[in-house]
């Protein structure tokens, strides 16, 4: 089969299209036939050697992905040949074109969404959910900002806050991204570029009481001035370094939280999956694929996903 390889950690011009074996199916395991495999900012840190645990080059990247079941191993109940699937992750790799993974990495794709759509869903929306109800303790009625709205978590993090019962603000980088945030739900927008948002948005909402923040190197100490009484940063990107006064959680009693998918208990697993099954069922989860390449453009997709500007999910066709 068709995969992109990583023989070396680097620029993204170090992968490169090569054949591998097609492994089949051992007991316990699923080959899934990848339709649409989704491109994240973490797929590119790993690339270039530098996030904390690396896998061993050669490896084929991706963790996310949509496809059917092209056969089953030994011992797998529950799952049948053809069924549409989107993935929670693999076993070899999802910039491919098959890849095998145990069965509690497999969801059930409703027909209404696409398979560019499911390759859109485990980390962007597992990140959001994680960060509003697990990390972020997010509560109806609630005022919520989310920081960088037009990407695809920001924008799996205004629907499902919305359907949550929480108020929901957002900030973007241009009109057509100010336009897709409303639309996903948002009681208000502002541009992140335009002088003065800051005080415009907290002059609207009176202070909120929880914000995911997409960057937070730009904008952790000005997060701290947007909260309310006792309200919370939950932290899901950060490119760089920042300085803050620790003074301005002191007053208000605010807090600063992290957050990382694989810091997931199994249990937050299954919890953050089967919420994002049942959003996805029901239609309040639409993820929006911003541009879809072919497999031969991955290095061009590990430019394109680290940009601003990118509004929704870069995906890659096998």
């Amino acid at each position: 089969m068709r995969a992109v390889l990583v023989n070396s950690f680097g620029e993204p011009e170090t992968m490169r299209i090569g054949e591998v074996e097609t492994r089949q199916p051992q007991a316990g395991e699923i080959l899934v036939k990848i339709a649409a495999a989704g491109v994240n900012p973490v797929d590119t840190y790993i690339r270039a050697g530098g996030y904390p645990v690396l896998p061993q080059p050669p490896y084929v990247p991706g963790f996310d992905a949509a496809g059917i079941i092209e056969s089953v191993g030994d011992d797998v109940k529950g799952w049948e040949p053809g069924s549409r699937v989107w993935l929670s992750g693999s076993l070899t790799g999802t910039y491919a074109e098959f890849t095998l993974c145990r069965p509690d990495q497999l969801h059930p794709l409703p027909d209404a969404v696409s398979f560019a759509q499911g390759a859109a869903v485990a980390i962007p929306a597992g990140a959001a959910w994680r960060a509003l109800f697990i990390r972020g303790g997010a509560r109806p009625a609630e005022k919520v900002l989310i920081h960088g709205a037009s990407g695809a978590a920001g924008l799996a993090a205004v629907q499902l806050a919305k359907a949550a019962g929480l108020r929901v603000y957002g900030t973007a980088g241009s009109p057509e991204g100010e336009d897709l945030v409303r639309q996903a739900g948002a009681a208000a927008v502002f541009n992140h570029h335009a002088e003065g948002y800051a005080d415009r948005l907290a002059e609207t909402t009176g202070g909120v009481d929880l914000i995911i923040e997409m960057l937070a190197n730009v904008n952790l100490e000005r997060d701290l001035l947007l909260l309310a009484p006792r309200g919370r940063v939950v932290i899901v990107g950060s490119r760089g370094h920042i300085e803050i006064d620790p003074r301005l959680t002191m007053g208000k009693e605010t807090e600063i939280r992290g957050m990382s998918l694989f810091a997931a208990s199994e249990e937050e697993h299954h919890r953050t999956h089967a919420a994002l099954d049942a959003a996805l069922e029901s239609g309040v989860l639409m993820p929006r694929v911003s541009r879809e390449l072919p497999l031969d453009q991955a290095a061009r997709a590990h430019h394109e996903v680290l940009e601003t500007h990118t509004l929704g999910k870069i995906v890659l066709i096998p």
